[in-house]
């Protein structure tokens, strides 16, 4: 069973490709796919999405940082990605961190399917993620 997030993708902060560029190895071993730098912001229109309990994570002891992240594989435009939920994520725009989605994948999610600010996607997740 799937479960399926709809949302509505707006401007992020745009430090991933900071981070990116420090850690690439690590969230390369924990996807299993070399990151672009840059992830596509969803901010759920319906519900909220609580962070799994058995979500991936990258351990801030594992490189020496200061926040964990948590990695959850998801489909978007039927690609392959991962939303990533930094342990510190208060939230954006006014709303909490359960409504926004920070997607992740090995292309420019913009570009490669023309999407812009304003825009509905959908996001699939696994059942055995939630």
């Amino acid at each position: 069973m799937h479960l399926i997030l709809r949302g509505e993708i707006r401007t992020g902060v745009g430090n991933f490709s900071y981070w990116l560029d420090k850690l690439e190895p690590y969230y390369t071993r924990k996807t299993g796919m070399r990151l672009f730098p840059g992830t596509l912001n969803v901010h759920l229109t319906s519900g909220s999405y609580p962070t799994p309990a058995n979500a991936l994570r990258l351990e801030r002891e594992e490189y020496g940082g200061r926040v964990s992240v948590s990695i959850v594989p998801c489909k978007i435009v039927d690609r392959k990605a991962f939303i990533l939920r930094p342990d510190t994520d208060t939230g954006k725009h006014g709303d909490p961190p359960e409504m926004i989605l920070e997607i992740a994948t090995d292309v420019n999610l913009r570009d490669t399917y023309k999407l812009k600010d304003g825009d509905i996607v959908e996001i699939e997740v696994s059942e055995n993620s939630v």
